[in-house]
């Protein structure tokens, strides 16, 4: 099961997940991110992964997507979730680089 919650402040939008990025909950989320990033303004992004239990390669790679396209700020306080936070940006930022 994966909790998606938006928290909107003046100046960040924030998405906080919590629970596995898995399956049917990785479209779930692709679905969100749709609707929310469509309607940024121009305040920032914040993906809070503090919670986050697991996430599988379709999740990592929808995770790389959102990063790439919004340059998100990424939260983790676990070693598990300061895992993912770093899979997600170095090899999004190597992706980004290389096709440069």
């Amino acid at each position: 099961m994966l909790r998606i919650t938006l928290h909107e402040t003046d100046i960040a939008m924030v998405i906080q997940l919590e629970g596995r990025i898995v399956g049917p909950w990785v479209e779930e989320l692709r679905r969100t991110w749709r609707e929310t990033f469509s309607q940024l303004p121009t305040t920032e992004l914040a993906l809070d992964l503090c919670n986050v239990t697991y996430a599988d390669t379709d999740g990592i790679q929808l995770l790389k997507e959102i990063y790439t396209q919004s340059g998100a700020k990424l939260f983790g306080k676990t070693p598990w979730t300061q895992y993912l936070v770093e899979e997600v940006t170095a090899t999004a930022s190597t992706t980004a680089t290389a096709s440069r």
